[in-house]
C-alpha cells in the first residue's frame, strides 16, 4: 500500500466518525480548491482588512494566504473572518531583516510568478493578464500600497480598472474584486487550476483531524493499526 492508499484508508476511517453532512461539504469544497493564484499581504496593519481577506481567499476557493509581518503583526478578528482560519493555510514571514524578500523566494521556490497590485501606471489590468501560469498577488499596505522593495522584485504588475475620482479601493474590497475576476476567468478556461487528487486527500484529511477532538492521536491510532495488518 502506497502513501496516498494509506491516506485514503485513514480519510475512509475519520469520515465513518464525522456526519454525512460535514463528509459532502468537505468533498465539494476540497473538489474547488486552488493553490494556482494565492494571495500575499504586505504589512497589513488594519485588523478588520486582514480578517476580511483571510475570509474571501475562503470564499473563493484559495487555499493559502500569505503575510509578510514587517512592522504590523497579522491580526485576525474572528466576527469578520468567521473561522476562515480554520480552513485556509496561513504563511507568516517575519523572522529575516527583509520579510518581503524571504515571501517572494519562498513563493518563486514553489513556481509563483510575483505579481504586484497596483493602481498606477500603463500595466495590464485583471481582465488582461495571463493566468495561465501560477501566480501569486502581492498586495501592499492601506496607505502607501506595495513597497519598494516589491516593486522592484516583482515579475509583473496587475491593476483593477478605475473609473472615479478615487485611486484605489479598499485593501479588502481590491483583493475581493480581483479574486472574483480571477476565479470566473480560471472557471471560464481550460487551465489545470484545482487541486489533483492527492492534494485534496491530505487537505481532507488536515480537515478532519481539525474537527474532531483527539483528531490527530486518532489518525495515529489508525495508522498504527493499518500498520500491524501490513
Amino acid at each position: 500500500m502506497n502513501e496516498h492508499e494509506q491516506n485514503l484508508h485513514v480519510l475512509s476511517e475519520l469520515y465513518s466518525v464525522i456526519t454525512p453532512s460535514k463528509r459532502e461539504m468537505f468533498d465539494r469544497i476540497a473538489a474547488n480548491r486552488t493553490r494556482h493564484v494565492t494571495v500575499a499581504l504586505e504589512n497589513i496593519y488594519q485588523e478588520h482588512n486582514a480578517s476580511a481577506v483571510l475570509r474571501s481567499c475562503d470564499c473563493f476557493g484559495l487555499q493559502e494566504l500569505h503575510v509578510i509581518e514587517k512592522d504590523n503583526p497579522y491580526v485576525i478578528q474572528r466576527d469578520i473572518a468567521l473561522g476562515a482560519g480554520r480552513w485556509v493555510d496561513l504563511f507568516t514571514y517575519n523572522q529575516d531583516m527583509s520579510p518581503e524578500t524571504q515571501c517572494i523566494n519562498e513563493l518563486r521556490s514553489q513556481g509563483y510568478r510575483i505579481v504586484a497590485t497596483s493602481p498606477h501606471g500603463n500595466i495590464p489590468s485583471i481582465h488582461d493578464m495571463d493566468i495561465s501560469k501560477p501566480f501569486a498577488l502581492i498586495f501592499g499596505t492601506e496607505r502607501r500600497g506595495i513597497s519598494e522593495e516589491v516593486k522592484l522584485t516583482a515579475d509583473e504588475f496587475v491593476r483593477i480598472p478605475m473609473y472615479g475620482f478615487s485611486e484605489s479601493f479598499n485593501i479588502s474590497v481590491s483583493v475581493a474584486i480581483m479574486l472574483n475576476v480571477f476565479r470566473q476567468r480560471l472557471e471560464e478556461s481550460s487551465i489545470n487550476w484545482k487541486l489533483n487528487e492527492i492534494e485534496q486527500t491530505n487537505l481532507k484529511l488536515t480537515w478532519c483531524k481539525s474537527i474532531l477532538n483527539g483528531g490527530t492521536h486518532i489518525e495515529a491510532e489508525i495508522r498504527r493499526r493499518l500498520l500491524e495488518k501490513e
